[in-house]
């Protein structure tokens, strides 16, 4: 899985933490994470990609224990049948990574908050019912907080790249409050307007993340590793607020010693000091 380490670090290094007996099974998912997230990286036309997804759903469907030939699919396949995940999670997020796979604008916040229930916040409650099947349930909620911070703070993280895309997961109502639409914010280069819309999308993630850390405290040990990577989002959006220009091709990153200390602490003691 080392693949993991390279398209998504943040959650790899998160996976380190989780018990030995556990890993592989969470960098299972987070290959497949990854590997349904870059479609779009691998195809010119949305047809092989949704071409694609639909082989993904077809391999996590299938019955028995046969190999694939691919090392991802069968460790997943694996993990699913160790860990009795329910497959309908798997089916709703490969369905709401179609929209990826074109340039068609975010309708509204809702449809935002959605699309990072069924992709971000099902990845963290798949990982929970991994570490702690018995636990899980009780922290749903939670999860559903904790993906949408972490999903649209990572789209933001993103912009750089979906602009030169064409696409926007900016929502149509938060870009007319701005005074923008999706056509300008993908084109321009900054400006008072998409200062504006990114402003409000760092305000939502915010609001999500606020309702996560209000609840963090209360997670056991045994869960922790599945919501590790929110240990990063506040410092990923206080160094995008701390831009006195935040344009949408700027790209922010934290330092590799940053970012392990705030794992580690986290790791440690979780969200109880918050």
């Amino acid at each position: 899985m080392d693949g993991v380490r390279a398209a998504d670090n943040d959650r790899y290094l998160s996976a380190l933490y989780a018990p030995a007996g556990k890993r592989d099974a969470l960098l299972a998912l987070y290959a497949f994470n990854a590997e349904i997230a870059s479609v779009r990286d691998r195809i010119h036309e949305p047809l092989p990609g949704e071409v694609r997804l639909q082989w993904w759903r077809d391999v996590i469907a299938a019955e028995g224990d046969a190999e694939t030939g691919h090392p991802i699919a069968d460790a997943l396949r694996a993990t699913v049948a160790v860990s009795h995940l329910p497959k309908a999670a798997f089916d709703n997020m490969l369905e709401a990574r179609i929209f990826d796979l074109y340039d068609d604008p975010m309708p509204s916040r809702t449809d935002l908050e959605g699309y990072c229930g069924e992709t971000a916040a099902a990845l963290i409650q798949l990982a929970a019912m991994v570490l702690d099947p018995a636990a899980a349930p009780s922290f749903a909620e939670l999860a559903g907080r904790a993906g949408c911070a972490q999903a649209i703070t990572g789209l933001l993280l993103l912009l750089p790249l979906h602009r030169r895309r064409g696409q926007c997961y900016v929502p149509a109502d938060i870009l007319a409050a701005a005074g923008t639409t999706a056509e300008q914010f993908v084109k321009d280069d900054g400006g008072p307007d998409a200062e504006r819309a990114v402003a409000a999308m760092i305000a939502l993630a915010r609001e999500h993340l606020g309702a996560f850390e209000e609840g963090a405290a209360a997670l056991p040990a045994s869960l922790r590793p599945a919501f590790l990577p929110l240990a990063l989002t506040r410092a990923y959006l206080d160094k995008m607020e701390r831009r006195v220009r935040f344009a949408p091709g700027t790209r922010v990153a934290l330092s590799t010693v940053r970012r392990h200390w705030l794992l580690l602490r986290h790791a440690m003691r979780g969200w109880a000091l918050l």
